[in-house]
């Protein structure tokens, strides 16, 4: 007969307070995939509503279609590239600093 595991057996290796889920890391990703949903659809938006939009270049060289789908490609790729290069140095520098304690 195999064994099967209960999953509350790891309540009692987390420390108290703490839940599963949203914690720590996973509730940064959570936010940063959001924030560029957020400014994807906006960008969407912005082009459907209005008219006589200039073609936005991403990264100042490569242009894209001034068409609804053009503008929220633009806008989640540039948040995610603002918010994401900083998110990965901050994740790389906190794995290379020792703990103080």
């Amino acid at each position: 007969m195999s064994e099967t595991t209960d999953p509350t057996e790891d309540d009692d290796r987390r420390p108290e307070g703490s839940r599963p889920g949203l914690a720590g890391p996973r509730l940064v990703v959570g936010l940063y995939v959001l924030l560029v949903l957020v400014t994807a659809t906006a960008g969407f938006l912005i082009a459907t509503f209005v008219e006589g939009l200039e073609p936005p270049r991403f990264l100042f060289l490569v242009p894209f279609p001034p068409t609804p789908l053009g503008f929220a490609a633009y806008g989640g790729l540039t948040l995610a590239l603002v918010l994401g290069v900083p998110l990965a140095l901050v994740v790389l520098v906190s794995r290379r600093i020792d703990d103080p304690a």
